[in-house]
């Protein structure tokens, strides 16, 4: 009976083999089968409206005047971007901007610090200097002259309030996520009832996450404002200060994202083998020597992942700064997806509108694409 079995299966794989030989297509076929419905979807439903809302963009598209008459559109090339961009009679100087500018300086002198000592390599620097310079150095030395003016005079100050968020979100999730990993990684009752009680957060929508906030940031009825009047303070109104409404949609977002990024480190954190560690244990490593050389570069993938879904996310803001601070005051937390859905949808500019996300959306791309870049080369 054995012999029998092995002679059968033997015969079914000759089959097999012979059947691939002839009809090579045929496995070809199988995976297109499988992965079709996705694809379908996928062009259907993100690459079909992105290739329409570029179209969108080079046209005057007003959104109740087209709904009514279909050939109310007119095709301006690339005007919409020309307004966004640029202006009259902008010019370029080298005091302009200068504390911002002399900013860019000392990043430029870190990362070629940074290339000297082999922290990070050739190409990962001079990318990382050449958008140094062209921020700094020469987006920031350009701004209207005495009879000038921008095309649009809100978007570079809201880019700018956009990738202040960004800057602040994004760098301060991924450290507390990751304190919160290290500390949390135990198998014990209390950690998991803490890492229970620090993801709840994350399931909540922002609907509850802002009016969570707004309480909390009231001067009469919030924690801050009662913490403030036991230690004979004045209570801050954090979302009309110029000054402190940032922060406080920074601080909102950055409670709310905590328990995704701090589950991503976990998972990490549980793959890094034991053996490692007893190793580093046994050689006399403290702690610190073990987070460094052990536990930081097997997190790396684990940390690129973080840092490119946040920067995802957080360049897309919007409910906060809508709901907290209804991007003001003075426009101050007013962001890029707030200013899309105003233009598209309050002053019917969907043609303008379409251009700003397709911007929004090179941001995202580039940023995404340079961590993407830098952890390959690290590991």
């Amino acid at each position: 009976m054995a012999t029998k079995g092995r002679v059968l299966t033997e015969t079914a794989a000759a089959t097999s083999r012979v059947a691939r030989r002839r009809f090579p297509w045929r496995d070809a076929a199988a995976g297109y089968l499988f992965v079709g419905p996705f694809l379908l979807a996928y062009v259907a439903f993100l690459v079909t409206p992105f290739v329409r809302g570029i179209w969108i963009s080079l046209h005057d598209w007003n959104l109740l005047a087209v709904s009514i008459n279909p050939d109310a559109k007119r095709f301006v090339g690339l005007d919409n971007y020309t307004r966004m961009l640029w202006g009259d009679g902008i010019v370029w100087s080298l005091d302009h901007q200068l504390v911002p500018r002399l900013a860019g300086v000392v990043i430029v002198a870190l990362l070629a610090w940074w290339w000297r000592s082999g922290a990070i390599n050739r190409s990962t620097a001079l990318a990382g200097i050449g958008a140094t310079l062209l921020l700094f150095g020469l987006l920031l030395g350009l701004h209207p002259g005495e009879e000038g003016r921008w095309g649009d005079r809100r978007f570079w100050p809201i880019v700018g309030n956009t990738l202040t968020f960004v800057a602040l979100t994004v760098p301060s999730v991924t450290l507390l996520g990751l304190a919160l990993a290290l500390g949390l990684n135990r198998d014990d009752r209390a950690s998991a009832a803490l890492r229970t009680a620090f993801f709840l957060s994350q399931v909540l929508s922002v609907t509850v996450v802002t009016l969570i906030w707004q309480l909390t940031f009231s001067p009469r009825q919030g924690l801050i404002g009662h913490a403030f009047r036991t230690l004979g303070l004045e209570p801050v109104s954090w979302v009309t200060s110029i000054d402190l409404a940032m922060p406080a949609i920074v601080i909102a977002t950055v409670w709310w994202s905590l328990g995704f990024a701090m589950i991503l480190f976990l998972a990490g954190l549980q793959e890094i083998p034991a053996e490692l560690y007893e190793a580093a244990r046994l050689d006399g490593a403290g702690a610190w020597a073990t987070i460094r050389s052990i536990t930081l570069p097997a997190l790396s993938r684990t940390m690129s992942l973080v840092i490119v879904l946040q920067l995802i996310l957080h360049f897309q803001v919007f409910g906060q700064s809508h709901l907290i601070t209804r991007g003001g005051p003075n426009d101050a937390t007013q962001v890029l997806v707030r200013y899309i859905y105003q233009t598209g949808f309050r002053n019917s500019e969907l043609g303008y509108a379409s251009a700003l996300a397709i911007v929004l959306f090179v941001f995202m791309l580039v940023f995404a694409m340079l961590q993407i870049r830098a952890s390959r080369e690290e590991g």
